[in-house]
Order: structure tokens, then C-alpha cells, then sequence
């Protein structure tokens, strides 16, 4: 038990000691057909695929994907938002042999470029939009990449909008040549659907996804989740949840997908455990708040995972006290830490629970998650998920164990836990300890119930005058004022402490402002001396990552050229 605090904490009816089953990621579609094949599966702005079709087109994808060359050794891009074509090209691939590679819409291009190249993709599936096959295109042109197969949107609308597509967006869809370098999705699909089936082998070494980190520092690398690593994930979430209280029927859900599918969380939370259970994936293309809350009125989804921005912007809308959100069973927030003023309110207003986990790309991503029935503790994450240990260990060298309640870096081990960065054995080598765990990079402690408490990223750490300064203290502090909406902390240098904390702020709509010195003095018994901020700035708008959280990045490296200009 002083091995693991946290057994006591478990839901009723749910063991921390489970076995984890293994196998094939695409097994999940394949059982979920056999089970509900008539249920609807797929819910793209009311076209619905049922899980027989879907399961279909994905036979004659993987058909498709192996006449251009697709087989184990083979990496395939997704350079897609969320519409069918994701579900279908991602099980296609990996029936085929190969193995995908997720990128984001949102990606810059060189960074693009280097992921390209990084991963060996030569083949990359995409719309044909401007927001989207023109990037593909012009890095066809100066990368290894060799095919593009593009789809269009159109063929996934249901009638009238498929006809009207073309009239509305006419200025938004590109043109592409047809040749050899070009397979439209139609081509793909038009097929027979008797692929070749090809034996994954081990599941623990077969690697099913490319999953590039955010490389806030260097280049972003690719983690490389296998088979293993995908299903441990789904299994740990749903073994978790299905205690003696069990909230979720398999068959019988409905997932509001906006969450971005080229996401570690939304590709296991939202795909992976959708399609598991059988469950309706009301997939968005974006986040887009009005579209988002008339979804949750009328097409009454069960279950809603998120990230805090979406459940802030979702309390503030004006109007939101006329929507019926009573379908609400279930919603997860993950990707950030859930400031508890936020959690609170959403729970007010939907009266649906809100629980916190914690994750990782490298972790694909399950880590941890509190209980839907039992302790619920402020500031925590939760306790770890069925077959994952957390140890805190020391800061400087990662190979003693601190007590329980004493701070140090989250190191975490598990089936979830990635093989390895791809090609970058050194870089594997250092993100674990000598025990084998690891090492998250972020500060935290874990009490004596076993929950966890994450502190903050060690790089986000402010030294102020020699104390550990936390941004996510000192947000959570600024958050308990009743006219903030959004705020982000990061560190600038100080002549003095050398280090000190800076907010960003936006406020909610229609809010009071406030003077610096206001809420300096409103911080006052919130905030020790040495946490107090030194500057302040109102902001329409904050930095947020593709997933829609809050980012640092961007602010850090505005603040760095602001001074180096004033110094200059």
C-alpha cells in the first residue's frame, strides 16, 4: 500500500492490478462492428456513417494504401481536421502494414519540413482545400514526399449540402493536377476491399503512430506509441470507468469530437475509446463555440472531452443559460491544468461532473484521472490509471525517491509508456531514469491518498532570488478575480530577483478592468511576497496550442525581443 497509496483511492469495483490486454489497435473496429455494426459511428455535420460502412471503406482504404505502396516499414501522413477521412485513412493505414505519422494543420513549415524528413513520410493524405493541400503540395516539391492522396469534403456531406459545397466554399477548395504523384480519396476507396491482411507481430514492438511532442525546446521528436501502447491506453481509461458505478454503457454513448483527432488526447479519448464502445462520434472540424453549444442542445452528446479554454469559453457565453445541456453524462479535461474556479462553474451550470487527468503524448496519453464517484481534491489530477506507476524522484539526479507530500519530477512507468523517440537513441536514453521510469519534466508531489498534484513543467519554473516560483499558483490565485476569463504566468528577467512573474491576462465580457496596483493589492493574501508578480498585461486574446490551451511560448519569445530591442 506505501507502494502504491493510491489503491485505496480506486473506484469500487476497479483494480489498479487489472491485466491490460494487447493486441492490434484496429481490433477495436473490427470487434465494434461485430457488436453494434448497425450502430451509427460517425456523425460529420449530420452525414452519419454506421460502424458496417465505416468499417468498409476502411477495408478498401487499406486495399487502396497497399497499391500505392503501403506495407510495414511505410509512414503515412495525416495532414487532416476532423472528418471522416481521418477515421477512415488512420485504420486503413495501420490494415495495410503501415505506420501514421500525425500532423497538425496548424504546424509552421518548417517545422512541417523537418517532420516530413525526420519521419521518412512519403505518403501524406489531405483535402483538397486551400487552408490545406497547398502546404502539401509545395513540400512535395522540396521534400522526400512522393504521393499525396487528397479527399474532398464534399463527398462527406450528407444531400443538399454535398451539391451546395462547391457554391458556398467555391473560393476555399484548390485545385491539383491529376498524375502520378496525386490519388484522389475516391480512387483510393474504389475498390473491392479484399486487402492483404498483414500480421502485426509483437504489439509491444510495432509501432503504430508517430506522435511529434511540441518541441517547446528544439526541434519536436517523434514518439513512437505502438500497438501495445495505444490499446494499454484505452484499456487503463475504460478499466478505470467501469467500476461498480459505471457511468458509460458501450453501445449507447454519444462523443462530441472537436478536440483535434492529429492529438495524442483526442486520438485515444475521442477516437480510440469512441469506437471501442460503440459509441456516436459527433466529429467537429474546429472548435467553434456556437456551433459546439447547439450541438450539445441538439444532438444531446453523453460524453464531452475537453480542454479548460473550451469549458471557459462555454461558461462565458452570454446565452448559455438557454441550451439544455442535461445529456451531459461525462466530460474530461486533459492537455492543461483545470483551474478550479472553472471546474466549479461548469459543474453549476451543466450539472455534469468535470474530472481532471493528466497525460502525455509519450504516454499515449493516459497518466492519471480522478474518480468520477469519490474524493475529488482541488488541484489534483487524479490518482494513476490501472497498470501505471508514479514516483516522484529527486530534481537533480532522478534516482532518489522523495516521500510522499515532498516535491520533485513526475517520473511514470507503464504498458502506455512510449518505446522510444524515433531515430534518437540519446534523447531516449536521457527521458529515463536508471529505473526505467519516465521522466515527465514536470514538478509535483503525490499525497497520502495516492492523488497527485502537479506542481508545474520544471521549465516553467520561475527563480525568484532564490525561491521556486510556480506560474500555475499564481494563476490560480489570479483566477479567483471575478472579472479574469484566461490568464498565463511566465517568467522576465529582474535586475533584482533575477526572475520574476508576469500575467497575461483576458478578461470576461463586459468585465470591470483593473490597474495593475489593484490587483496587486487583490493578490495580497493569495500570493507569498516573493510569487507576487511584477507586471501585468490586459489582453484581448492569449497564445493557445493547437488543442486550444494556453501557451507560453509565444509570450516568452515576445517578451525576449522586446528587451533585446530595448537593449539594442
Amino acid at each position: 500500500m506505501t507502494e502504491h497509496p493510491w489503491i485505496k483511492s480506486y473506484p469500487a469495483g476497479a483494480r489498479w492490478d487489472v491485466e491490460i490486454p494487447s493486441g492490434p489497435i484496429y481490433g477495436l473496429l473490427d470487434e465494434a462492428v461485430r457488436k453494434w455494426p448497425d450502430n451509427v459511428a460517425i456523425d460529420f455535420l449530420d452525414k452519419k456513417l454506421t460502424y458496417r460502412e465505416v468499417a468498409e471503406l476502411v477495408d478498401r482504404a487499406a486495399k487502396g494504401f497497399q497499391e500505392i505502396g503501403v506495407g510495414p516499414g511505410v509512414h503515412v501522413g495525416m495532414f487532416l481536421p476532423n472528418t471522416p477521412h481521418f477515421v477512415v485513412a488512420f485504420f486503413g493505414v495501420l490494415k495495410a502494414g503501415g505506420t501514421v505519422v500525425n500532423y497538425s494543420p496548424l504546424d509552421a513549415e518548417q517545422t512541417l519540413k523537418h517532420k516530413i524528413e525526420d519521419s521518412q513520410t512519403d505518403i501524406v493524405v489531405t483535402l483538397s482545400l486551400n487552408a490545406l493541400y497547398p502546404m502539401m503540395s509545395k513540400l512535395m516539391a522540396s521534400t522526400r514526399l512522393k504521393k499525396l492522396v487528397v479527399g474532398s469534403l464534399q463527398e462527406m456531406l450528407p444531400f443538399p449540402k454535398s451539391l451546395l459545397f462547391p457554391l458556398v466554399k467555391g473560393k476555399e477548395i484548390a485545385k491539383f493536377p491529376a498524375d502520378d504523384q496525386h490519388v484522389t480519396f475516391k480512387q483510393l476507396i474504389t475498390n473491392d476491399g479484399t486487402y492483404r491482411p498483414v500480421e502485426v507481430g509483437d504489439p509491444a514492438d510495432t509501432v503504430a503512430v508517430l506522435q511529434y511532442t511540441g518541441g517547446t525546446t528544439g526541434l519536436p521528436k517523434g514518439a513512437m506509441l505502438t500497438h501495445a501502447n495505444l490499446m494499454a491506453a484505452y484499456n487503463q481509461v475504460k478499466l478505470f470507468g467501469e467500476g461498480d458505478q459505471k457511468v458509460l454503457e458501450d453501445g449507447k454513448e454519444r462523443v462530441l469530437a472537436v478536440l483535434p483527432l492529429f492529438h495524442i488526447y483526442a486520438l485515444t479519448i475521442n477516437m480510440l475509446l469512441g469506437v471501442g464502445g460503440g459509441s456516436e462520434m459527433v466529429l467537429h472540424p474546429r472548435f467553434e463555440l456556437d456551433a459546439v453549444i447547439k450541438d450539445l442542445d441538439k444532438k444531446k452528446p453523453t460524453v464531452f472531452p475537453g480542454v479548460p479554454t473550451m469549458y471557459t469559453a462555454i461558461i462565458n457565453h452570454p446565452d448559455i443559460a438557454k441550451y439544455d445541456l442535461s445529456s451531459l453524462k461525462f466530460c474530461a479535461s486533459g492537455g492543461a491544468p483545470l483551474p478550479a474556479e472553472v471546474q466549479q462553474k461548469f459543474q453549476d451550470v451543466t450539472g455534469c461532473k468535470l474530472v481532471e487527468g493528466w497525460g502525455m503524448t509519450e504516454t499515449s496519453p493516459s497518466g492519471t484521472s480522478t474518480p468520477l464517484y469519490g474524493v475529488s481534491k482541488p488541484g489534483s489530477c487524479g490518482i494513476p490509471l490501472p497498470g501505471i506507476t508514479i514516483k516522484i524522484f529527486d530534481l537533480d539526479t532522478s534516482t532518489q525517491e522523495m516521500p510522499l507530500g515532498e516535491t520533485g519530477e513526475i517520473c511514470i512507468k507503464g504498458p502506455n509508456v512510449m518505446k522510444g523517440y524515433w531515430q534518437k537513441p540519446d534523447a531516449t536514453a536521457e527521458a529515463f531514469n536508471s529505473q526505467g521510469y519516465f521522466r515527465t519534466g514536470d514538478t509535483g508531489y503525490i499525497d497520502e491518498d495516492g492523488y497527485v498534484f502537479i506542481v508545474d513543467r520544471l521549465k516553467d519554473m520561475i527563480l525568484c532570488g532564490g525561491f521556486n516560483v510556480y506560474p500555475r499558483n499564481v494563476e490560480e490565485a489570479i483566477y479567483q478575480h471575478p472579472s479574469v476569463e484566461e490568464v498565463t504566468v511566465i517568467g522576465i528577467p529582474d535586475d533584482y530577483r533575477g526572475q520574476a512573474p508576469k500575467a497575461f491576462i483576458k478578461l470576461k465580457e463586459g468585465a470591470d478592468p483593473f490597474t495593475f496596483d489593484e490587483l496587486k493589492e487583490f493578490l495580497k493574501d493569495k500570493l507569498g511576497k516573493h510569487e507576487m508578480i511584477s507586471e501585468m498585461d490586459i489582453r484581448p486574446e492569449l497564445p493557445k496550442t493547437l488543442v486550444g490551451k494556453l501557451s507560453k511560448k509565444e509570450l516568452v519569445e515576445e517578451e525576449e525581443q522586446k528587451r533585446a530591442q530595448s537593449a539594442a
